[in-house]
């Protein structure tokens, strides 16, 4: 099984879409500080399932949706899609691709305070003969 790749849109300092794209072989992830390392790391945790926020160095789960900055506004969701390949057997699944996609959003209401929404989270595959 192979980490294909990683997309994030809204998610802690990943405001963008920011798509990692990894290849066979030695895989590094390297920056200075506060280029988003750690933040990268979270993603993966969280659309595999975890519910801490402090797991993934937050107060609460809200933290992980870009909240803004001095020249942007807050995007008001946070989704990572992972995607896996060659992952039939371990898996024990008839697709060659296996995508896990999370997305968590809030909007903002009239008394200013924010409402958290618990958005599906699903798996999406296709097997070696789509390709």
């Amino acid at each position: 099984m192979n980490l294909q790749s990683l997309e994030l849109l809204g998610f802690k300092s990943f405001a963008d879409k920011t798509i990692f794209n990894f290849h066979e072989g030695v895989t590094a992830i390297v920056g200075p500080n506060g280029c988003g390392k750690s933040n990268l790391l979270d993603a993966v945790r969280w659309v595999l399932g975890e519910q801490s926020a402090k797991s993934l160095r937050g107060g609460e789960m809200a933290d992980i949706i870009f909240n803004g900055s001095d020249t942007r506004k807050p995007i008001g969701f946070a989704e990572v899609s992972l995607t896996l390949t060659d992952c039939a057997t371990e898996l024990d699944v008839d697709w060659h691709e296996v995508r896990v996609n999370r997305r968590r959003s809030q909007r903002l209401l009239h008394d200013g305070a924010r409402q958290d929404r618990h958005d599906p989270e699903f798996a999406t595959g296709r097997s070696a003969r789509d390709f």
